[in-house]
Order: structure tokens, then C-alpha cells, then sequence
């Protein structure tokens, strides 16, 4: 690298470093760095002499200092950063009018005259190519709207750059065309395939908006949903409860008809009847209430066209359907979601016929446990007062009559 062109380097990385090109998310100095390694490879691939290769060099590193100054002509200004440190480097009229030139030659819809012009073109939209493309194009698209220049939307954006890749650019250099195109094209590609997806998300989202008057509120229906959870969550822990005391019972009477029954017939055990008794009495008790509590109730499992047109039926319930015909109920359902009221009707319906459920559960579950406790106490206090007044000991102590 020649000392011209690394004393440009420093002076365009310390102008794209100022506080005057904070607000350029795209026109910076990784933008300039880019074009320059560009430069760098069209220069080795299309073989350019040293002399050309430096004038090529300084455009680049100078073509978009411009923008320091205006983004409007921002080339022209580029041309006078150039002139003045070309000039304070004591080069040529010549070199100072060729790199001139070169960055004039980045003006958009330029047609370059020479292959050096083509160089600067193609190092200047070598971006088009590489993989990253969509996210240096959103950088450009957020640049244009934090100066106020222009407001694109994201499918507008899209659209706009299929029309410059596919109509407006081109690559001009051989290197280019043999090694940058195919990039290009699968980023058209991208492109398409970027837009039909954002032309999906617009007519869902134009969907949504449509019929968003028409759906219940989020409120409303995270209300009734996590209501619902929660009554079938209630529902299944006293089904669960009920199913413990089954098993518990069912194993206590079990114990008891095969270890304890059998000892009553031995007249030194009936201390023992009363507390077995007991015992075994509640226990049944208990099983019966835990039935009880877990019995589904029969329902008729029809309704009439009166009571839908009347809204008097939750269609929700399957006990109000199971046994009407497939059509009749496609009919019923039909008439429901056409009404938001009825829908709301129906769930608070269910809500309630589930409450319903729930107490009548829970009171006898609640009895049930207190039957099941108060049987325990009690056998276990009168089997305690059998044994100290009734017990071995006691009939040991009887006396024994004589002939």
C-alpha cells in the first residue's frame, strides 16, 4: 500500500469517526471500509496497475466523506475533501482530477466510460452480493428514516430493492459479473421470498383487524378459560380425594372380615364385637359417601329447537347432546357461534352447572371424612373400654361356678 494511500485511510477514518457521522447507520466508515476491500479484490481480479490501482484507493476511501457535509450532492462534496488533501500531498493535477473522477462516477444511474469507473461502480454496490444483503439494506432503510429523508415500510422497502436489483443495477466488470452475480441472484430470491411472506403477515394482519370488534375481548376469554382450569382442577382432587378413601376402607373392611371376623366365635373375644362393629359400619358408611360424592349424574341428553332458539340450552355440556344426532347438533352449534351473547351465555352456563357439581362434592366429601374420623375415634375408644371392663384379663377373673 502506497504512503498516499494510507495517509487516506487515516484522514477518511478520522473524518467517518467525528461526531458528524453518528447519525449515518449506513453511510459510515464499516461502508467505506467495505467498498475499499472491494477495490481491493476487482483491482487483483481485473489486474490493474499500480498507478490506477492507488487512484482507485484514494476514491475509494474518499467517495463518501461528502455526507459530512449534505446528504444532497454529497459526491461533490467528496470531490472537495479530495481536492483539498490531494493538493495539501502535492499531487498532480492530473491524479487529483482522475480520483475526481472515480467517486463522480458512484452518482446514482452513471453510466461508466472506462474500466475504472466500472471498478468504482461494482466495489460501491458489492453489497448487493454477499449473504448479509437484507441486514445492510435494513441499516440503509433505518439511515434513511433517523434523517427524515424517506419513511419505507418494510414491504415497501422489499419492493424497492427487487425493482433496483432486478431493473436499475448491474455489474459492469467481468470479475463482477463472474463472481458477484450469483450472490445477486439469490438475493433477489430472498427478496421475492421476503415479500410474498410480509404479503402474508399484511393480510393477517388486515384479517385480524377486520374481525377484531367481532371477537371477545383477550380479558374475556383469559377469564373464562383460567375459570374453567381451575373448576376441573377442583373437579379432579376431590375425585382424587374420594379414591383415597375407597382404597383406604376397602382395605380396612378387608383386614378386618379376614383377621378379625373370624376370632369373634372364640367366647374370650367378645370384647371385640362392639369396636369391630363399629368400626366396620363406618368404614361402609365412608365408601358409600365416596361413592356418592364421584356418581356422575344421568342426564336426558336431548334438547329441542325451542330451547336453542330460546338460548335456554348449554350446548357446551355433552349430558345435553350425547344422544341427539350428528346433523341436529352441527344445527344447534351452528346457531351458537352466530351469536357472541349466547357464546357468553353458554360458558357461564357451564361455569355455574360446574360450581354446582363441585359442592355437592365437596359437602360430601366433607361428610365423608368427618364419618370416616369420628368411626376411628369412636371404635378405637370403645375397643379401649371393652378391653379394660370385657378383656382376657378380666374374664380370667370371673369366678368359676362349682357343680
Amino acid at each position: 500500500m502506497s504512503t498516499l494511500v494510507s495517509k487516506a485511510e487515516d484522514f477518511a477514518t478520522s473524518k467517518l469517526t467525528s461526531n458528524g457521522g453518528v447519525k449515518y447507520l449506513y453511510h459510515n466508515l464499516r461502508h467505506t471500509q467495505r467498498v475499499v476491500e472491494s477495490i481491493l479484490e476487482l483491482i487483483e481480479g481485473e489486474k490493474v496497475e499500480d498507478k490506477s490501482a492507488e487512484q482507485l484507493l484514494v476514491a475509494a476511501w474518499f467517495h463518501d466523506l461528502g455526507y459530512m457535509v449534505s446528504y444532497n450532492d454529497h459526491e461533490e462534496h467528496s470531490c472537495e475533501f479530495a481536492k483539498e488533501f490531494l493538493t495539501k500531498n502535492d499531487c498532480s493535477s492530473t491524479l487529483i482530477k482522475s480520483v475526481c473522477s472515480l467517486i463522480m462516477a458512484t452518482v446514482s444511474d452513471y453510466e461508466p466510460k472506462n474500466n475504472l469507473e466500472k471498478i468504482m461502480r461494482d466495489a460501491d454496490s458489492s453489497h448487493f452480493s454477499v449473504k448479509s444483503f437484507m441486514a445492510i439494506s435494513e441499516l440503509l432503510r433505518e439511515e434513511l428514516a433517523s434523517i427524515g429523508r424517506q419513511k419505507y415500510s418494510i414491504a415497501d422497502w422489499t419492493e424497492e430493492n427487487i425493482r433496483l436489483l432486478r431493473t436499475k443495477h448491474r455489474f459492469y466488470t467481468q470479475y463482477a459479473l463472474d463472481n458477484w452475480q450469483e450472490g445477486k441472484d439469490k438475493n433477489i430470491k430472498r427478496l421475492i421470498k421476503a415479500k410474498k411472506k410480509n404479503k402474508d403477515l399484511i393480510k393477517k394482519e388486515s384479517l385480524k383487524a377486520q374481525f377484531k370488534g367481532e371477537l371477545p375481548d383477550r380479558g374475556i376469554q383469559t377469564l373464562y378459560r383460567v375459570t374453567l382450569q381451575n373448576h376441573l382442577k377442583l373437579s379432579d382432587i376431590a375425585d382424587t380425594k374420594a379414591n383415597i378413601l375407597l382404597s383406604v376402607n376397602a382395605i380396612i373392611i378387608s383386614m378386618a372380615l379376614a383377621n378379625l371376623i373370624p376370632k369373634l366365635d372364640n367366647p374370650s373375644n367378645d370384647y371385640l364385637i362392639y369396636p369391630t362393629f363399629i368400626f366396620i359400619v363406618f368404614s361402609v358408611v365412608s365408601m358409600v359417601m365416596s361413592i356418592l360424592a364421584t356418581k356422575p349424574n344421568v342426564t336426558s341428553g336431548q334438547f329441542t329447537e325451542e330451547e336453542v332458539t330460546s338460548k335456554k340450552v348449554n350446548l357446551l355440556f355433552f349430558g345435553n347432546f350425547h344422544k341427539m344426532k350428528l346433523a341436529e347438533y352441527e344445527w344447534a352449534m351452528a346457531e351458537l357461534i352466530k351469536d357472541k351473547d349466547y357464546i357468553y351465555s353458554s360458558l357461564t352456563k357451564d361455569l355455574y352447572f360446574l360450581g354446582i357439581v363441585l359442592e355437592r362434592k365437596y359437602r360430601l366429601l366433607r361428610w365423608t371424612y368427618t364419618i370416616f374420623m369420628t368411626g376411628m375415634v369412636l371404635s378405637v375408644i370403645v375397643f379401649a373400654i371393652a378391653l379394660k371392663f370385657y378383656g382376657p384379663e378380666r374374664v380370667l377373673e370371673l369366678p368359676v361356678m362349682q357343680p
